[in-house]
């Protein structure tokens, strides 16, 4: 078990955000997770667990504990693969099509932790981390007991789950099973992935194209956050009833939206912003992405508190100009 004090944060947020934390820990096994558990158990010390920060803002310097994985590992099974909660989400997608497993390719390039998968339930062009989660391998905190969560426990919907809300600062994640499919079903109406195979000449991809074009579509959005801080996309797509999309659709012709269900659409949140006129816009150093109003960044020493003011004035536009809450997806601490 890795511990230290007064401990910098700034690599451990994509936003670059300098921060510090009282202490900071990390654990790379189960040993070492119940060794944490039981850390936290007695200390009383306030704490967060935190993945590979691509989902975090800090505004503060945090007074308590901060707890990591560095849970290493990929390991077959069939069509699942069991991998450790520290691996990299993104070379567990390369892997598995290199292994010939399929249904994560739409996944390419989310930033994060495996762990975060699960509790995030990230997604991204019509596909979900809840898809292919089969179960979840876990420290309770409260007993230092092992335990194994199925997908069915953990209530996933849209960037939600119960490790967000019951369950969250509950438990240290050890690994997340994926269950994968044989057979590669490629998924292309969502965005404009088809429309991005077609200019390389591709009416039906193999896995690996499908990967490459989301990675290209992903890197022509969203700036490199070594380059320039950011947390991916900001917010999250409000879904509203068919009613209020309707009537905004009157007004606005050419707004873009997805069917959910009979009664409910999705509205893309960058689109609302764009609109608002904000996109490439700045207050102080916070601003808004030139290619995509969805993603807010720090364009050099911004504080927490500056994109905290950013975000609320763009939620305020947003609601004004059409009557929507737009929330962040981002974890704001």
């Amino acid at each position: 078990m890795r511990r230290e004090q007064n401990y910098s944060l700034k690599q451990h947020n994509t936003f670059g955000i300098e921060a510090k934390c009282a202490q900071f820990v990390e654990y790379s096994t189960e040993a070492e997770a119940k060794e944490v558990a039981e850390l936290l158990r007695t200390t009383r010390v306030p704490y967060i667990i935190i993945g590979g920060g691509s989902n975090l803002l800090l505004t503060r310097d945090y007074e308590g504990i901060v707890v990591h994985s560095t849970c290493k590992g990929i390991e077959r099974n069939g069509n699942r693969l069991v991998c450790g909660s520290g691996e990299v989400f993104d070379d567990v997608v390369a892997q598995s099509i290199e292994m010939g497993l399929y249904g994560a390719e739409n996944l390419s390039l989310i930033p994060g932790d495996v762990g975060a998968s699960a509790v995030q339930n990230i997604g991204a062009y019509g596909a979900e981390a809840k898809d292919l989660i089969r179960s979840i391998r876990a420290v309770e905190i409260a007993t230092g007991n092992v335990c194994v969560i199925e997908n069915a426990e953990c209530e996933y919907g849209y960037r939600q789950s119960k490790f967000k809300h019951d369950w969250k600062n509950q438990y240290l994640i050890l690994s997340v099973e994926y269950e994968f499919a044989a057979t590669f079903e490629p998924r292309l109406d969502y965005g404009n992935i088809r429309a991005e195979l077609e200019k390389e000449g591709i009416s039906l991809p193999t896995a690996q194209q499908l990967r490459d074009t989301i990675i290209r579509i992903r890197e022509a959005k969203l700036p490199d956050p070594k380059v320039l801080g950011n947390a991916g996309s900001f917010f999250m797509n409000p879904i509203v009833d068919r009613q209020k999309y309707e009537a905004l659709a009157a007004q606005y012709e050419v707004m873009p939206h997805y069917d959910i269900d009979a009664e409910h659409v999705k509205i893309p949140a960058g689109w609302m912003i764009d609109q608002c006129g904000w996109k490439g816009k700045s207050m102080g150093r916070a601003g808004v992405h030139d290619k995509q109003a969805l993603v807010l960044v720090n364009r050099g020493g911004a504080t927490g508190q500056e994109v905290v003011a950013l975000c609320q004035q763009i939620q305020a536009d947003v609601k004004q100009k059409f009557g929507i809450d737009i929330y962040p997806e981002v974890n704001v601490i």
